[in-house]
């Protein structure tokens, strides 16, 4: 497909018509059409201000010598529609911004695209449709937000989620609240630790989609000007070259990606999103190469919410370029992978190091010598779970204690808020899976509760459904099978005994294969949760979140 499909010939005059009502001139609608798809809205802070990025990567399409059009797709903020139904559109929405830019660059006969993301599905779903499409393509993002300052100290999002929890427990005032309120979220961009967003931003740049800088330069920064406008310009050498994703999207360019996340710990949910991606791409990638790379790579940055430190702090230190320099010393990487700058990964780092060995250690000096998160499996998880290790108390990395069974968020969270749980507990939340759900919950609410209450170094917290970023403790999600598909964990009887074993990568309901058989038996599918519109057709398609929580073909 090329935009001469729609305009070139006497028989395309209609066409052309339509093209110059647009205002263009002869010129420019001789010139490649480069579709830029823009996440911007008025309700995302992290996509507030993406109409700036949008002019910029216009202007870089039209020095190099292409017409932009500009188009739109959804976007959710995750933090705002947490907690609440809300969240369980979230995750189903990365399936309609695929689905949207599909339309868009096929009714119109597009030659090239420019991704502008920023938040939480956004990124994968717009690297879900690259790889679908298949014309050449370039990502840069909004960029993240500042971190907020407070007492002298860095605050975030995932610091007020907490601090409800606080409150609610008697360690923090309504007062005390208010003024962290003020203060976390300063201005746009993607929430400003190594929540979802920033990851997926972050691995956008090992996938090799995007310029280097695009997961880390601030939103605010006239660097990240700079960089929307290289970023427009560089897809019509991408384009004249004929290199289009599924060049870059190879096995070496996943692996490259889940060596960065696991250096990075990153969250949870790129285990979610790579796989959904690579299946667009035609590349097979299932979690045991999460855990292969896993136990091979060396966690050498930690960020909020398992540090200090946040998105800012990792670019002045050299940003993803230096953490991919470093995995490359360690051996850790496939260099020969090819990326949206023309060149090899190799070619793109060989002259890129760490400015602050605070922020990324040394690779023979890590936090940990595996990486920040960990696929769990046992008869509670037997398709598997995973954790983000990286943020996990190291009192809680082996834990035993009672199950305390919730049928939904909102149940477990009135549990935690109104002080039921206690040391030891196990917390498990269950039907809030793909299918279940529907959608499978972000859910940072129950445990910043835990954390913000004092819990998190002994209370665990299990889930079909999934967490945010910024969620820290040892809070284990997307087990699968699922509880509405009559998955282990909806058999869990209030008191059996949870076995985690993070180090051994175990998840163990301590509860006999017959006892377990005999429930088995006796348990029936609960009724749907939401019987109509587009969460109830996803609930009918969506696929375990051990695939990637894809819908069925």
């Amino acid at each position: 497909m090329k935009s001469g499909d729609m305009k070139e010939g006497y028989e395309k005059a209609p066409h052309r018509s339509l093209l110059r009502a647009l205002g263009l001139t002869d010129e420019e609608i001789q010139q490649p059409f480069i579709g830029i798809v823009n996440s911007q809205n008025d309700i995302v802070p992290g996509h507030l201000h993406l109409d700036q990025i949008a002019g910029a990567v216009k202007a870089g399409v039209r020095m190099a010598g292409g017409t932009p059009v500009e188009f739109s797709t959804i976007a959710v903020c995750d933090g705002i529609a947490m907690n609440h139904v809300g969240m369980k559109y979230s995750l189903a929405s990365r399936e309609l911004i695929a689905d949207t830019v599909e339309i868009m660059a096929m009714a119109h006969a597009l030659d090239a695209l420019v991704f502008i993301p920023n938040c939480d599905k956004v990124v994968p779903g717009m690297l879900m449709a690259a790889a679908r499409l298949d014309l050449p393509s370039i990502f840069v993002s909004g960029g993240p937000m500042m971190a907020g300052r407070l007492g002298g100290e860095n605050v975030s999002l995932s610091t007020v989620f907490e601090a409800v929890g606080a409150v609610s427990s008697g360690k923090m005032t309504e007062e005390e609240l208010a003024e962290l309120e003020g203060s976390a979220c300063p201005g746009c961009g993607s929430c400003s630790g190594m929540f979802t967003a920033n990851a997926m931003n972050c691995l956008t740049e090992a996938l090799g989609m995007a310029l280097p800088g695009n997961g880390t330069i601030p939103a605010v920064s006239a660097d990240r000007i700079r960089l929307a406008k290289e970023a427009g310009a560089q897809v019509l050498e991408l384009l004249f070259r004929d290199i289009r994703p599924k060049e870059i999207l190879t096995g070496d360019a996943f692996h490259n990606a889940i060596a960065a996340d696991m250096a990075l710990g990153g969250s949870t949910n790129t285990v979610l999103h790579l796989p959904a991606v690579a299946r667009e791409a035609g590349v097979e990638l299932s979690l045991d190469l999460f855990e292969e790379l896993s136990r091979g790579t060396p966690h050498i940055s930690k960020l909020a919410p398992a540090g200090n430190h946040h998105i800012q702090d990792l670019d002045e230190a050299g940003g993803v370029p230096a953490v991919l320099a470093e995995l490359k010393t360690g051996g850790h990487l496939k260099l020969e992978a090819l990326t949206v700058t023309g060149k090899s990964m190799g070619e793109n780092i060989c002259d890129c190091r760490v400015l602050n060995h605070d922020v990324i250690r040394p690779i023979d000096k890590p936090h940990s010598s595996d990486g920040g998160l960990a696929i769990l499996r046992g008869n509670l998880a037997p398709e598997g779970a995973v954790v983000k290790k990286a943020a996990v108390a190291p009192e809680m990395m082996v834990h035993r204690g009672p199950a305390r069974v919730f049928e939904s968020e909102e149940e477990a969270v009135e549990a935690i808020t109104g002080g039921k749980i206690s040391s030891g507990d196990v917390i498990v939340i269950r039907y809030e899976g793909p299918k279940g759900g529907p959608g499978m919950r972000e859910m940072l609410t129950p445990t910043a509760a835990v954390a913000g209450a004092g819990l998190g170094s002994s209370v665990a917290l299990v889930t079909d459904g999934r967490f945010s970023g910024a969620t820290r403790g040892a809070s284990i999600g997307h087990i699968s099978p699922e509880a509405a598909v009559g998955g282990t964990i909806a058999l869990v009887r209030e008191g059996d005994i949870i076995s985690i074993d993070i180090p051994l990568r175990k998840l163990v309901l301590e509860v006999s294969e017959s006892d377990l058989n005999e429930r088995k038996g006796n348990w029936k599918a609960p009724e749907p949760r939401i019987k109509s519109g587009y969460l109830h057709r996803y609930a009918g398609m969506v696929k375990s979140a051990s695939s990637g929580a894809v819908l069925e073909d």
